[in-house]
């Protein structure tokens, strides 16, 4: 008995540069569908693709349709073209094992058809290594037009912020000046350069003050806004492909010039090296609350060389401005904020703080340590002899930035910074 012929149709949409006037998926259905009646084709499911067949495993709906070759629901195939469902190796190779193993009859397409003949499997096979050739060498010429492309000065990805593409054919990868958003770039680089302005400054500025956006109306980010100042096309050069070390002078007009370029990575370096060296943690921030916008406390340290020749550092802590950029909290020295935090300990009920355990520790190791370098038996010191609020407040002034923190942390209370001051609010 002779197994009836099932179809699968199966259409992929064209995705190589070359194939643009390719029928669509829906016409080569219609047109398949219009084979399947003339012949009487038993067309068991119809299946749409828009993923690439130059890799192989890429394909999600192709995957589908051998599992159904291999499982029986369907033994044949009905496409436009052999190239349809292989330009690979792989996925040829998976095909032709299918036609040997007699799971898979019949491939058919517009003007052929392909059967478990060896010949036919041959020709089969040719067709589908044509389209992976002709993939291959398209690869190649793409990568020596590119080259050619930068070899000229013509940048061949999409223009940076401040630019344009050509959309001329004869002036395919030019790169002209955006007349609207250049010199709103430009101005970036000078605000680094000679008033010293952050990222952070920029980005407000752009979004806030101008309502700047990029071509494709979004707003940029601060990431952005480091990558537009550290890009070399905006002096004239360019590095392509990226990391690779091969850099080529640009045919477009540079919005900058090399010394003003110079002078803004010279100041991010600098800032950045400020940043990391001034990158550690302070004792009172992220356990303040700015009391006029809700925002944390952040602190910034600035050193002062005195006439004696030392150089002294001075501590401040301010709002982060997170919730508003436009705050009033003004700055505090560190000095004056432990001096208020211990008139504060005077009002704190210290039985409501965890700390006596932590004091006991404190004198039991101070006990271990007298031993140790006096060799005689420690006076006993107990508990209830210490007074807990000048030993809370040695610890503002002489502990370690962990300990004070630790301290802090033991109150139940929120702590706000507000006109200066220093207030406790009730959780």
């Amino acid at each position: 008995m002779i197994e009836e012929t099932k179809y699968c149709l199966y259409s992929r949409k064209s995705t190589e540069q070359d194939e643009r006037q390719s029928l669509s998926i829906d016409s080569q259905i219609k047109e398949m569908l219009k084979i399947a009646e003339k012949e009487n084709l038993n067309i068991i499911d119809i299946k749409r693709e828009a993923h690439s067949a130059k890799d192989s495993g890429k394909r999600p709906v192709y995957e589908e349709m051998l599992d159904g070759v291999n499982n029986g629901r369907y033994n044949a195939i009905l496409t436009w073209a052999p190239d349809r469902l292989s330009r690979n190796a792989g996925d040829l190779g998976s095909l032709v094992d299918l036609m040997d193993q007699k799971k898979l009859v019949e491939i058919k397409t517009y003007g052929q058809c392909f059967t478990n003949n060896p010949s036919e499997k041959f020709l089969l096979m040719i067709l589908c290594s044509q389209a992976k050739l002709e993939n291959d060498n398209k690869s190649i010429n793409i990568k020596r037009g590119l080259k050619t492309r930068v070899e000229m000065g013509l940048w061949p990805a999409p223009a940076p912020t401040g630019y344009l593409k050509e959309k001329q054919f004869d002036k395919k990868c030019e790169t002209f000046i955006d007349k609207d958003r250049a010199p709103i770039v430009k101005k970036m680089f000078e605000k680094v350069a000679y008033e010293r302005w952050s990222g952070r400054q920029l980005y407000n500025w752009l979004r806030y003050d101008l309502d700047f956006k990029t071509i494709n109306g979004k707003y940029l980010t601060l990431s952005n806004i480091y990558l537009i100042l550290q890009n070399h096309f905006y002096y004239g050069t360019f590095e392509y492909p990226k990391k690779s070390g091969n850099w080529y002078q640009g045919k477009h007009t540079p919005l900058i010039n090399k010394e003003l370029f110079d002078k803004v990575q010279s100041k991010i370096k600098d800032r950045t090296s400020t940043l990391e060296r001034h990158n550690k943690e302070f004792a009172f921030t992220k356990l303040l609350t700015c009391g006029l916008c809700g925002s944390g406390i952040t602190a910034d340290e600035k050193y002062k060389k005195l006439k004696n020749g030392e150089i002294k550092n001075y501590i401040y802590y301010t709002c982060t401005k997170v919730k508003d950029r436009n705050c009033k909290c003004g700055y505090i020295r560190e000095e004056e904020l432990i001096k208020q935090l211990e008139d504060l300990i005077n009002q704190i009920n210290i039985d409501e703080l965890c700390i006596k355990e932590k004091i006991k520790h404190e004198i039991e190791r101070f006990k271990k340590f007298q031993r140790l370098i006096s060799n005689k038996k420690s006076q006993k010191i107990e508990i209830d002899q210490i007074d807990i609020k000048n030993y809370l407040k040695f610890i503002l002034e002489e502990g370690s930035t962990h300990e004070k923190r630790e301290l802090l942390s033991c109150l139940r209370n929120k702590l706000i910074l507000k006109d200066k001051q220093i207030n406790i609010e009730k959780i």
